[in-house]
C-alpha cells in the first residue's frame, strides 16, 4: 500500500472481497449505493433529490412532533414519479394539480368532477362501484370515471391543500373519508364501507369511506388533503380520539368507532362526538376540519 494515502487505502479495501471466516467470504452489497425514501421506505439510486416513486424529497428528514405525529412530505412544484409505466407530475402548490402521461395500457380512476383537463384522444370509460343507492344516501359520487392510455390526464380538487402520494404494496389496504382521494392507478381494487358508529355526525346516515386494496400488484393511490397532513403509526391496542372532521386515512387494521364526551355548562350537557382510533396501523389527519355537508 505504499503511494496510497489512507483514504485510498480505505476505498481500496471496501471494494474487495472481505475474509470472514476460513471457508466464507463476504462482498461488499451495491444495495449500500441506493437512497431511502423516509415516507414510502422505496430504494432510490444515488444522485436524486426526489423519491421515483412518492415525489418526496430524499434530503429532508421526517418532521415529527412530541405526540408521534409525522408531516406529509410538500411536493416541490413540477415534482415528478412513476408508477407502472406512466408519470406523475405534481404542478403548484396552494392548489396542486397531478398531471398524468399514461402510457400504453395503463389507466386510472377518479371522481368525475375532479378532472380539470386531458388530452382529446385520451378515452374514458366509466367503472362499476355498485351500491348506487346507498353510494347516494351517503353523500358518495355514484360515478367513477376512468382514463385510460396512452395520452395526458390531470386532476385537482377546488381547495387549498396538498396532495398525498400514497404507493400501496401488494396485498395493502387503505380506508379513506369520501371526497377525499384524487386519482388511484388501474393495479388498486375499490369498493367503500360504513362506519355506522358515527351515524349522529355525519348525516345520519353514518359515515362511507372509499377503500382501496392491491392484490399481487402495487398500486399510487393520490389524496388530497385539506390544509396539512399528518401521520401517525399506532401500536397494537394503542387509542387516539380524532375530531371526523380532521380525518384523512387509516389502514386497514384500524379499528374506528364513535365515543361521546360529555361537556357541562352550567345547566347544560353538550356532546361531542370523536372518532376513536384502535391500532395498529397508520393514521392520516388533515388539519383543515371538512365535515360532509361542507363538501
Amino acid at each position: 500500500m505504499s503511494g496510497t494515502t489512507p483514504s485510498q487505502w480505505s476505498q481500496s479495501r471496501i471494494t474487495r472481497p472481505i475474509r470472514v471466516d476460513p471457508d466464507r467470504w463476504l462482498v461488499p452489497s451495491r444495495s449500500m449505493d441506493r437512497i431511502e425514501c423516509q415516507w414510502c421506505k422505496a430504494q432510490n439510486e444515488q444522485g436524486q433529490s426526489t423519491c421515483s416513486t412518492c415525489g418526496a424529497p430524499l434530503d429532508a428528514r421526517n418532521l415529527v412532533s412530541d405526540s408521534g405525529w409525522k408531516e406529509a412530505p410538500r411536493l416541490k412544484d413540477m415534482t415528478e414519479f412513476r408508477f407502472s409505466n406512466s408519470t406523475c407530475q405534481v404542478e403548484g402548490e396552494l392548489v396542486p394539480v397531478a398531471e398524468i402521461n399514461l402510457a400504453a395500457g395503463d389507466s386510472v380512476f377518479f371522481e368525475h368532477h375532479v378532472l380539470l383537463w386531458k388530452d382529446e384522444s385520451t378515452p374514458l370509460s366509466a367503472l362499476n362501484t355498485g351500491g348506487g343507492v346507498k353510494r347516494m344516501l351517503g353523500g358518495m359520487p355514484h360515478v367513477i370515471s376512468v382514463a385510460h392510455g396512452p395520452g395526458r390526464v390531470a386532476f385537482s380538487r377546488d381547495a387549498s391543500g396538498e396532495v398525498v402520494v400514497l404507493p400501496l404494496h401488494p396485498s395493502m389496504e387503505l380506508d379513506v373519508r369520501e371526497h377525499a382521494f384524487l386519482v388511484a392507478s388501474h393495479s388498486i381494487s375499490y369498493s367503500f364501507v360504513r362506519i355506522k358508529g358515527l351515524t349522529n355526525v355525519m348525516h345520519g346516515e353514518g359515515m362511507y369511506m372509499d377503500r382501496f386494496v392491491t392484490s399481487g400488484e402495487q398500486g399510487i393511490l393520490l389524496l388530497h388533503g385539506y390544509g396539512n397532513v399528518f401521520e401517525r403509526t399506532l401500536q397494537p391496542g394503542e387509542k387516539i380520539l380524532v375530531e371526523p372532521g380532521g380525518f384523512l386515512y387509516k389502514d386497514s387494521s384500524v379499528t374506528m368507532n364513535t365515543v361521546q364526551q360529555n361537556v357541562k355548562t352550567g345547566l347544560l350537557r353538550h356532546g361531542m362526538y370523536l372518532a376513536e382510533m384502535t391500532g395498529p396501523g397508520r393514521v392520516g389527519i388533515q388539519s383543515m376540519y371538512v365535515h360532509h355537508h361542507s363538501e
